[in-house]
């Protein structure tokens, strides 16, 4: 974990050395001057000597200029590394993010992903800029505070070690309690990001089923979960402040009861005792400054832990080395493919139908290019896990899937993944104008080509009609247009790609019966060579199509053509009765 952390310092490593080196000199000059002060209270202001006062004044003025300068620049410097540090872990956890396999995502929840990158990076960077100077500051000083004490009285000195024995035992104390706090404290944040999250992606939802007082009770229990959480661990930090300040005032007065003695007997002198009592502020303060670094190393090692743990994801696929750049075709086979979401570290083997969660077990088929195939099935029947699997957004457990006559796996993903198209059920628009959207298919798209692919998709008039045509502005989730127009807008993004296998996954549930028939005619009629894969809920979607894949609790129960499935599958046929006497369909 240290090690991929340390990694991300990268380019500001030279500032993060700079600054432990500005500030030792900054910490050099600060324990000198108490030490040049008791000359000057010595041989200047008590001898009467007014040319030692002068000399002994202008080297403190020195030292204090100094160690502004030092100060100061320690301070620029651990600015610049800090910020960049977590700039840089920013940038590795969001790259490692897309490199990412659905099946690596479905490991954390998105709210957990936003509050690594923000919380636990923005917690960090505190730690790193702290760190920074304090690890050099606080031991230095102390060391060398504790050094010049020995060197003008080591009497006095053991009070420092007994107010150092009180001190470590205290914060050992604190620091053991409050590490198991900051845990579950950034657990609680996930929560909360997750109630916030779902409420402002949902809320027209939620106001349209009148759920605001129900959304605000969830979120205020988030929240009085979080700061519960925090209470405690704040009440326990808390001890650390009161602690410090008995023991600076314990040694105040023993340092001042024990010194009168010794200046009465004339073994220790006035400005002796002065330099005394700054440098006893210096250790006590060094202390503070160490146990500050102590809790927050304590909160940031479950931010530090998180953060890792996204770095060093390895995604479960990755590119092969010089795998295949071209798709030659869009021929598609599965050979004995078994695939299950929840039971991702178990042997095939052991996965039985009953345990799953959307798998498909011994599927076995294929398709030749330039088919058009229709995929149906109940909800849960493993129809978008089927298809998840021929670009490799999820990898089978066991069989193989080949596209264009190699196996998926000998494909370099980008070439794959542009070769085959998919407008999935949850169809995203981005902010941003209709043709910077439609460009995300092709991004040297020309205006005629997203117009060519729109007619196609059934968009080129809606989009036409918009008061900015093509550069209308999509909002945030595309919520300015309807749930039909955005499919469509969605359906002609994979075209402008001309794939070589085009993937609908429910993609015109949105649209009534009417344009769903003109886009596929369009499709059919256009692209002949490009294999088409309609997945529906409607026979009426797939019933022309070459030929319809039957799938049933993730298995294939039959895979012919319309009027063949008519006559010899019963689920087929379970499903057209139904649709047929308008019960279950509305289009239908």
């Amino acid at each position: 974990m240290l090690k991929t952390l340390c990694q991300q310092i990268k380019q500001y490593r030279t500032a993060a050395l700079l600054t432990p080196a500005f500030t030792a000199f900054e910490v050099l000059m600060d324990v000198l001057i108490p030490y040049v002060t008791a000359s000057l209270i010595d041989k200047g202001i008590n001898a009467g000597d007014m040319e030692n006062v002068y000399r002994y004044g202008l080297v403190m003025l020195a030292m204090a200029f100094l160690s502004l300068f030092f100060g100061f620049m320690g301070g620029r410097y651990s600015a610049y590394a800090s910020t960049g540090f977590a700039a840089n872990l920013r940038s590795a956890m969001y790259r490692n993010i897309q490199r990412m396999a659905f099946s690596d995502i479905d490991k954390y929840a998105t709210s957990g992903l936003i509050t690594r990158m923000t919380t636990d990076v923005n917690t960090l960077q505190s730690a790193f800029h702290q760190i920074l100077g304090i690890s050099v500051r606080a031991p230095f000083k102390l060391l060398l505070s504790i050094l010049m004490c020995l060197v003008i009285d080591a009497r006095l000195s053991l009070i420092f070690l007994v107010a150092l024995v009180i001190l470590s035992f205290s914060l050992y104390h604190i620091i053991t309690r409050v590490a198991k706090l900051f845990q579950q404290v950034f657990e609680r944040y996930d929560a909360l990001n997750q109630s916030v999250q779902e409420n402002i992606t949902g809320i027209r939802l939620v106001k349209a089923f009148v759920r605001e007082d129900y959304e605000n009770a969830k979120f205020a229990r988030a929240a009085d979960n979080l700061y519960k959480l925090y209470v405690k661990a704040e009440s326990l930090m808390a001890w650390n402040h009161p602690i410090m300040n008995m023991v600076v005032y314990g040694c105040i007065i023993a340092l001042s009861w024990m010194g009168a003695h010794y200046i009465v007997e004339g073994t220790l002198t006035t400005g002796e005792l002065t330099s005394l009592f700054s440098y006893i502020i210096s250790i006590l303060m060094s202390l503070m400054m160490l146990s500050m670094a102590f809790v927050m190393l304590t909160q940031s090692a479950a931010s530090a832990k998180r953060v890792a743990e996204i770095i060093e994801e390895e995604p479960d696929i990755v590119n092969p080395e010089n795998g295949i750049k071209e798709v030659p075709n869009g021929s598609i086979e599965f050979r004995g493919v078994r695939f299950d979401y929840s039971f991702k570290d178990q042997p095939a083997s052991n996965v039985q139908p009953q345990h799953k969660r959307s798998a498909l077990y011994n599927i076995t088929f294929d398709i030749k290019s330039g088919e058009t195939i229709g995929v149906i099935g109940g909800t849960g029947s493993g129809k978008s896990s089927l298809v998840n699997l021929i670009c490799r957004l999820y990898d089978p457990r066991q069989g193989e899937i080949w596209v264009g006559g190699h196996p998926v796996k000998d494909y370099d993903l980008t070439a794959l993944r542009t070769a085959v198209s998919v407008v999935l059920q949850q169809n995203i628009l981005f902010e941003g104008s209709v043709i910077d959207n439609l460009r995300w298919g092709k991004p040297d798209a020309t205006l005629e080509e997203c117009r060519t692919a729109c007619r196609m998709a059934q968009a080129d008039d809606f989009v036409s009609a918009m008061p900015d045509g093509y550069d209308t502005r999509i909002e945030q989730g595309g919520t300015n247009v309807s749930g039909g127009q955005k499919q469509r807008l969605c359906i002609a993004r994979a075209l402008l790609r001309q794939p070589k296998i085009l993937v609908l996954d429910d993609s015109t549930s949105a649209c009534d019966t009417a344009t769903d028939a003109k886009i596929r005619e369009a499709i059919h009629n256009q692209l002949p060579e490009m294999t088409k894969i309609i997945i529906a809920q409607r026979i009426l979607s797939v019933k022309d199509c070459d030929r319809i894949l039957v799938m049933d609790n993730g298995v294939v129960t039959g895979f012919d053509t319309h009027e063949n499935l008519l006559k010899t599958n019963q689920l087929y046929q379970e499903i057209y009765a139904i649709q047929n006497e308008n019960v279950g369909d509305f289009d239908a």
